[in-house]
């Protein structure tokens, strides 16, 4: 099984919520002098859409050059096109990912910016307003929607910034020797660091080489976990290896706890629950977060193992969407994510077995049901990796 490749002496900086995520973003790009990439699923066209819009044709204005891909069904047709017209203008390079599934159904899910190959942003956090709901923009939250993304500086930046470039050049008019050479480039790894600095490393899905990696990254800390894991995820509904880890290693006396965001999708919630019954057999706690849209995708397990992406624990994100994780080694990281999680937990709704065998028959079956057709559906599309 392939490992992460760590890399030391880099500086993370967990960002929580839009409200650090935003102003630090824009600084950078405010600041850039040569280079900004960027990679997004939504890019809504409200005021903090306008606002990072704005910064981003301001920096190719001054000649930095920018080069943006967003995806064409996260942003929307028509948001799409009206925002190229004036990109193109303002001199930024865009491109959208997959436009009308001419690529088959895979989207671009990724949240990636690289500036000046110095800074680096990933996460869990689209371009729109904290206060509506990313679904529905007619709906507003009552609090801002949890997520989190990371500001890198340091030797991982270079990992960060050949993978936005790589996905730049993929979405161009190559031909087949070009493609071979990036699939080449691809290949290049990091050996493990065994600095003392913050060790990261840079994890990506994707349906060339990297297939399961980020779900590798999960399986082998779950695998390795001896006290506690701390899993915050919106739509739960990973394959059967996933929810066998999770409840192995409650069963070995780990403390497993899921957060996990309910009210948004009720297929998502009614397969969700369909997990329950075994879940709380082998131990593992399960927390729904009903305060606010829980949008963020992270995990602390012991002392000192954090991720923070954009990969849903899902089917869509495990097996066929394109993904992107940052996985930290650092115990001062990990416990400041650990902290946000609890917090998050100490709001949330604790499910005992009791509620479980209180839910009707009819209610359990439909639960069963939904999990059958969802399953299916992710087989047809992940061309049987969904289990």
């Amino acid at each position: 099984m392939r490992t992460v490749n760590f890399i030391a002496d880099n500086e993370v900086t967990l960002l929580h919520t839009g409200a650090d995520f935003f102003p630090a973003l824009v600084a950078a790009i405010d600041a850039a002098s040569y280079e900004v990439y960027f990679e997004t699923y939504i890019f809504a066209a409200d005021d903090t859409g306008k606002m990072v819009m704005a910064a981003l044709m301001n920096a190719a204005r001054r000649g930095v050059q920018v080069r943006m891909i967003t995806d064409w069904w996260g942003t929307g047709r028509r948001q799409v096109n009206g925002m190229h017209v004036e990109l193109v203008a303002a001199g930024v390079e865009h491109r959208v990912f997959n436009p009308w599934f001419k690529r088959g159904v895979t989207r671009t899910h990724r949240k990636i910016c690289v500036v000046d190959r110095q800074v680096a942003y990933v996460g869990g956090i689209n371009i729109n307003d904290d206060m509506f709901c990313d679904r529905n923009r007619s709906i507003e939250l009552v609090a801002p929607r949890w997520d989190f993304a990371v500001q890198v500086r340091g030797p991982l930046v270079a990992d960060i910034h050949l993978e936005a470039l790589t996905q730049w050049r993929r979405l161009g008019k190559l031909g087949i020797i070009k493609r071979i050479g990036l699939f080449r480039d691809m290949r290049k790894v990091n050996k493990i660091a065994t600095q003392n600095m913050v060790q990261a490393g840079f994890v990506v899905r994707d349906n060339f080489r990297n297939r399961r990696t980020i779900q590798r990254a999960y399986l082998q800390a779950l695998g390795r976990a001896r006290h506690s894991v701390l899993l915050a995820n919106p739509y739960f509904a990973p394959g059967a290896k996933f929810r066998h880890a999770l409840a192995a290693a409650a069963e070995r006396g780990v403390e497993v706890t899921l957060l996990i965001g309910v009210g948004e999708i009720w297929l998502q919630d009614a397969v969700a629950h369909s997990f329950y019954p075994k879940l709380l057999a082998a131990g593992v706690k399960v927390v729904e977060y009903h305060k606010t849209q829980l949008h963020a995708k992270v995990a602390v397990v012991d002392d000192d193992w954090a991720t923070v992406g954009s990969s849903n624990v899902d089917g869509l994100s495990l097996f066929l969407n394109q993904e992107a994780n940052v996985v930290i080694k650092d115990a001062v990281f990990a416990q400041n994510l650990r902290r946000h999680i609890e917090a998050a937990i100490a709001e949330g709704v604790l499910i005992n077995p009791a509620d479980i065998k209180h839910v009707g028959r009819f209610r359990r079956i439909g639960y069963e049901v939904a999990f059958f057709a969802y399953k299916m559906v992710m087989r047809v599309f992940a061309v049987g990796k969904y289990a």
